[in-house]
C-alpha cells in the first residue's frame, strides 16, 4: 500500500514537471519567433528605404576608359569554349576571332591586354561585378540587354546562310526553286526554308549539324542552310570542296559590351572598329577564322 502511494506521488510530480517544461519551451519559442518577426519587419522597412541610385554598378559614371588608361591594361572577357570565336588551343592558349579582336582593341587603346575567359551565361555578370572592362564574346544585342549594358557598333558576323559549291548559283530563297538543300531538323534554318511553297525545294532534314555538313561534302545535297559558325569549320576542314556562302537568310551580328554609361569607352571602341574595317584588318581576321570575308553590312 505504501508502495502504491509513493508510485502515485511520483507520477503526479513527473506530470507536473513535464507540463512546466513544455510550457516553458513553448513560451521561449513564441518569444523568439516574435522577436525574429519584428527584426525581419524592421529589416524589410530598412531595405524599402534604399533608392535605386544607391545600387550602383562599378564605373557606372563612365570612368572605365580613364581607369584603363591609368592602369595601362584592359581586361577583356572572351570565350574559351566557342570556336572559332574563342577556344583553348593545344598549348593551352586562347585563340579565335574574338581573341584577335581583343588584341586589336588593346593595341588601339595603347595598353596591355588581359584576357579573362568567360562562358556564355557569365558575360554580362563579369561586367557588373567589375571582373572585366568589356566583353568581346559573340555577344548579340537585344532590348533586354540594352537596358543593363551599352553596345559598340557590330564587329563580328553571326548569321544563318545558304552554302554550297561554286557550281550552284543562288542568291535568294526564291532562287532555290528546284534545288536540293540540307538542314538540321528543327533548326532555325529548317523553319525558314519550310516557309517556301511546298514542292518548290527538295528539303532533306538531318539529325544534327555534322550530318547536314557531311551531306553536302558527300554530294547528297547541292546546298545546305546553316549557321556561319558551323560553316566555318566545314570550309576549313574541306578546302578542296570550295564551299562558299551564297546568301544570308537571317543576320544577328555580334557587338562589344560595356557597362551602362561608359559612353567614352564605347566611342573609343567604335573608332578602333571603324579603323579595323577601313584598313581591311577585320576582314583578314574573318578570313582566318570563318574562311570567308565579312558580310557587306560589316565590311564598311
Amino acid at each position: 500500500m505504501i508502495w502504491d502511494l509513493l508510485k502515485a506521488l511520483f507520477y503526479t510530480k513527473l506530470r507536473r514537471v513535464l507540463a512546466l517544461f513544455f510550457a516553458g519551451l513553448f513560451l521561449t519559442i513564441t518569444i523568439a519567433a516574435c522577436s525574429a518577426s519584428e527584426e525581419e519587419t524592421a529589416s524589410v522597412r530598412s531595405l524599402a528605404t534604399i533608392e535605386a541610385e544607391d545600387i550602383a554598378l562599378p564605373h557606372a559614371d563612365g570612368s572605365t576608359l580613364s581607369k584603363i588608361m591609368e592602369r595601362g591594361t584592359v581586361r577583356v572577357a572572351v570565350p574559351d569554349d566557342f570556336p572559332p570565336f574563342g577556344a583553348v588551343n593545344a598549348t593551352m592558349q586562347l585563340q579565335g576571332y574574338d581573341v584577335d579582336v581583343a588584341n586589336e582593341i588593346a593595341a588601339g587603346l595603347g595598353v596591355e591586354l588581359e584576357l579573362v575567359p568567360v562562358v556564355g551565361n557569365y558575360r554580362i555578370p563579369f561586367l557588373q561585378t567589375d571582373r572585366a572592362d568589356m566583353v568581346i564574346s559573340s555577344l548579340g544585342k537585344n532590348a533586354d540587354r540594352e537596358v543593363i549594358i551599352d553596345f559598340s557598333e557590330p564587329y563580328a558576323p553571326f548569321f544563318s546562310g545558304v552554302y554550297g559549291g561554286p557550281n550552284v548559283q543562288v542568291s535568294s530563297l526564291e532562287a532555290l526553286n528546284g534545288q536540293s538543300i540540307g538542314v538540321s531538323q528543327g533548326s532555325l534554318e529548317d523553319l525558314e526554308i519550310s516557309k517556301l511553297p511546298p514542292g518548290t525545294v527538295d528539303i532533306k532534314r538531318f539529325a544534327s549539324n555534322s550530318l547536314t555538313a557531311s551531306a553536302l561534302v558527300s554530294g547528297q545535297v547541292e546546298l545546305i542552310a546553316t549557321g556561319n559558325v558551323v560553316a566555318a569549320k566545314l570550309i576549313r576542314d574541306n578546302p578542296d570542296q570550295q564551299i562558299e556562302s551564297k546568301f544570308i537568310m537571317k543576320d544577328s551580328p555580334c557587338y562589344i559590351g560595356v557597362r551602362k554609361g561608359d559612353t567614352e569607352l564605347v566611342e573609343k571602341i567604335n573608332e578602333i572598329i571603324a579603323d579595323l574595317k577601313q584598313t581591311g584588318r577585320l576582314n583578314e581576321i574573318s578570313m582566318q577564322w570563318f574562311g570567308e570575308p565579312l558580310p557587306a553590312n560589316l565590311s564598311t
